[in-house]
């Protein structure tokens, strides 16, 4: 069990987004700047106008015609203005996505990423003991998605290991992922807010509401009703025909009206958000679309945006128009033209329509960029983390789970101070390490590590070890389990719950990794020791393996009778200048000495 010094972060990557976060701030000051020079001159040509208008029009000292002077440049300067704003947004947004890379690069990183909170069930066997979700959690430092689907899709696979062959595939997609910076810059700016504004359920949801239904033939006679109104309306202006024609188009188009009324009010009300979101939606697949790649994974996922002969950003734009048409409607100079057009309920049942051809497909095309932000976040791991290396994933050996690992470290610690250590677990083989050790000697961040770097495998992602082949498994852990006045539950009760539910993983043939901390350490030591024999031997017994932690050395002696499938490791400490300090490495046998007494002493009680 060697220790390998781990190099701090690739300087070449700080180098790389320093200097991206110092262009985008060069930017953004420039725009500043001009923004502020631009509204001042505005308010400048506005108090010129007054001036003139005073000359002109008060005064008469001038033509009025001098007006139009100051009124063109403010016209001119308030279409730049608006674009020097959208460039100073933009670069805003640029400036803060690479101040948050640089914090996760510099390992400054937590509390401030989308920490995953809506995903959290207590439930779970791995999620609260692994960190896997909430602040400083892996989720917390992996998720730059920008859509609430990414991120569901992106804690999906730390919350359930993924098939082999899927996984693989992920593997090389995040591969070909990792050096896209660009890519990932530019969905980082797309749009607004998107991951604030997309509700992709209720945009799936919208598509797969059941049809509005119109009388057959209604967007065909709207039609005639307006070219009708129009003709009429024409000949009538012309006196080629008296106004009798013109009202019965007009009176036809009221009856039309009040018959497709319940319809159109049903399109209203149910358009407006899913078509903004769809909106930002549409920004991501274009650009989605315009890449070309070589991993099969992310082909199929282009390849899936391509409906009859139309992209899906196409469509989105088709939907676009569509509505933007229908607004129109509620211009007040435009309300009196777009009546006599049918315009109002024309474009309610052309989007009706587009739904009927489109709405089934939303979803998937929400499955699709929730599936490629989680890649992209994977991905931006991977290029940030270049001590990290993807695993070899294979079939378990004569059905006997394994983990072999080499300098396998904590993915959320700094990757400068991180201590990795080997760890070869095998079903078939030593399937049982009791790990004991003092206080804070690092025993319970080697189960996490250990855990973290399993779950990173198995959803795709390069894992924080030099070396590691591992075979499919589930992971159950008990390290921070608590009471629950609210469910009535002490500590020893929910431990042994928890318990309960990884060896029946385990009894259900599931290939299980095990990785327990303290085991029962809410009972008497005569209870304990008792029960954890019969708890580690079963679990062993059964086919699963892995790794119990523990203060009592008495426990230690459980691995007697299980043989060569069972061994015990240690870390130790030191006293130095009157401090204790810890190397973090794991060492061969049971621990021979304990700090508990020293600790005491160093927070001031008299022991």
């Amino acid at each position: 069990m060697s220790h390998l010094n781990v190099p701090p972060p690739s300087v070449l990557i700080l180098d790389e987004y320093r200097a991206r976060a110092g262009r985008w701030q060069a930017e953004l000051t420039s725009a500043e700047r001009l923004s502020r020079q631009l509204g001042n001159a505005r308010l400048a040509t506005g108090l010129a106008a007054v001036a003139i208008a005073a000359l002109a029009i008060g005064a008469g000292w001038i033509s009025p015609w001098w007006l139009a002077a100051p009124l063109v440049a403010f016209i001119a300067l308030a279409v730049k203005h608006d674009g020097v704003d959208k460039t100073r947004e933009n670069a805003a947004r640029a400036t803060a996505y690479y101040q948050k890379a640089l914090s996760r690069v510099e390992h400054q990183w937590i509390g401030k990423g989308h920490q995953g909170e809506a995903f959290r069930d207590s439930r779970h066997l791995y999620a609260d003991d692994l960190d896997v979700l909430g602040a400083g959690s892996l989720f917390e430092l992996l998720s730059t998605a920008r859509t609430a689907a990414g991120e569901r899709v992106l804690a999906g696979w730390l919350l359930a290991p993924g098939e082999p062959p899927a996984v693989r595939e992920r593997q090389a997609a995040v591969a070909e992922l990792r050096e896209r910076l660009d890519l990932r810059e530019e969905i980082a700016l797309m749009g607004e807010d998107m991951r604030a504004a997309i509700d992709d359920q209720a945009m799936r949801q919208w598509g797969e509401l059941p049809p509005v239904r119109f009388f057959a033939g209604a967007r065909w006679v709207a039609l005639a009703l307006a070219c009708a109104a129009v003709i009429t309306f024409a000949l009538f202006f012309t006196q080629v025909l008296s106004a009798r024609p013109l009202l019965i188009i007009l009176l036809g188009e009221m009856m039309l009206g009040m018959a497709v009324r319940p319809g159109v009010q049903r399109v209203l009300a149910s358009v407006s958000t899913p078509s903004r979101e769809l909106k930002l939606l549409g920004l991501l697949l274009a650009r989605l679309e315009m890449e070309s790649f070589a991993s099969p994974h992310l082909q199929r996922l282009t390849h899936a945006l391509d409906q009859h002969g139309l992209t899906a950003s196409a469509e989105i734009r088709r939907l676009e128009r569509l509505v933007d048409y229908l607004d129109s409607a509620r211009n007040q100079f435009f309300r009196l033209i777009a009546a006599p057009l049918v315009w109002i309920s024309q474009f309610a049942m052309a989007i009706e329509a587009w739904r009927g051809e489109c709405g089934t497909h939303i979803g998937e095309w929400i499955a699709i960029v929730g599936e490629f932000e989680a890649l992209c976040c994977l991905a931006c791991f991977a290029y940030e983390r270049p001590d990290a290396v993807f695993p070899e994933l294979v079939e378990a050996e004569n059905g006997a789970p394994f983990f072999d690992g080499e300098n396998v470290r904590h993915p959320l610690i700094d990757p400068a101070r991180a201590v990795g250590n080997g760890v070869q677990l095998s079903g078939a083989a030593c399937s049982l390490w009791i790990v004991s050790g003092s206080n804070m000697s690092g025993k319970s961040t080697l189960l996490r590590a250990v855990g973290l770097n399993t779950v990173l495998a198995w959803a795709g992602a390069p894992v924080c070890c030099s070396r590691l082949r591992v075979s499919p498994l589930r992971v159950g852990a008990s390290i921070r389990v608590n009471d629950s006045l609210a469910d009535h539950k002490s500590r020893f009760y929910a431990e042994i719950s928890r318990l309960r539910d990884i060896v029946e993983l385990a009894r259900g043939g599931q290939p299980t990794l095990f990785l327990v901390d303290e085991l029962l350490s809410g009972t008497n030591s005569h209870d304990r020791r008792i029960g954890a024999a019969a708890v580690v031997r079963g679990l062993v017994e059964g086919g699963a393996m892995g790794l119990v932690t523990t203060h009592d050395l008495a426990l230690a002696e459980i691995t007697g009778p299980l043989g060569e499938r069972a061994r015990n490791v240690h870390f130790e400490d030191h006293i130095e200048n009157g401090e204790i300090r810890f190397d973090y490495c794991l060492r061969p046998g049971v621990v021979e000495r304990s700090n508990a007494l020293e600790l005491m002493r160093a927070v001031g009680l008299d022991v």
